[in-house]
């Protein structure tokens, strides 16, 4: 999932977009909802094509999701900045360039994940897009996106899962709960033979809300962590065809 991109490669993708008369490539109203995860610097200035192909800035919150944003695809990938000085369309603007995104075939929105990059990495910054349709992504459905290099578990009510290092494992809708729609979920790394609990907690499982878990670890952590990303908005149901 975590494929680093050259800024050689960056740049043909620009020489591309500037090649198709002056316009990247766009899906119609594509959107996508974002959070910024980064617990040592919170705070990040990002810019992305909206859909005439001006660069403005992205809408980022702490672990929180924002409001459904429009954007322009170049060649099947969003592309971030970190300066909104730059013509997105030229090869130039790859020396500004925050992050490179793929985002899947015939996606229209989703669920837009910025981390850092791992130091001296360029570009900064990482981005893992989540498809948030009602299908890719149903109601009462949790996602666990992993960032550390280890296989960790996940145990949330009946469910127990393994979470692959850099990859996103589904978890589905939590049926076993309490009178007040609580469950245990506790998250496990790995020692030796052992699977050993480092987050252990209650959590409110609802049919119409989503989550999405990320389990990090911070510099000179000794024990990995978990973030929490509550998603309440209604489901974005696809456009019928007259």
């Amino acid at each position: 999932m975590f494929k680093s991109t050259s800024l050689a490669v960056l740049a043909t993708l620009l020489l591309q977009a500037a090649g198709l008369g002056q316009q990247p490539t766009s899906t119609p109203a594509f959107q996508i909802r974002a959070v910024l995860h980064d617990p040592v610097n919170p705070v990040a200035e990002l810019y992305l094509p909206d859909q005439a192909g001006r660069l403005v800035k992205l809408n980022l919150q702490p672990e929180g999701l924002t409001t459904p944003q429009p954007a322009s695809l170049i060649n099947g990938s969003l592309l971030l900045f970190n300066s909104d000085k730059v013509d997105p369309r030229k090869p130039e603007a790859a020396a500004a360039l925050a992050a490179t995104v793929a985002v899947p075939q015939n996606a229209n929105h989703g669920i837009l994940i910025v981390v850092p990059a791992p130091p001296g990495a360029k570009p900064a910054y990482r981005g893992i897009f989540i498809d948030d349709s009602p299908a890719a992504f149903p109601k009462g459905e949790s996602k666990v996106l992993s960032l550390l290099p280890v296989e960790t578990a996940i145990e949330a009510g009946e469910h127990k899962l393994p979470v692959h290092p850099g990859k996103i494992t589904s978890v589905p809708p939590v049926k076993k709960r309490d009178e007040f729609n609580n469950a245990q979920t506790n998250f496990y790394y790995r020692e030796g033979e052992s699977w050993v609990p480092f987050t252990e907690r209650q959590l409110q499982y609802l049919d119409a809300y989503r989550r999405v878990f990320i389990v990090y670890a911070t510099p000179g952590s000794i024990q990995p962590f978990v973030s929490t990303v509550l998603d309440t908005a209604p489901a974005v149901l696809p456009k019928q065809q007259p």
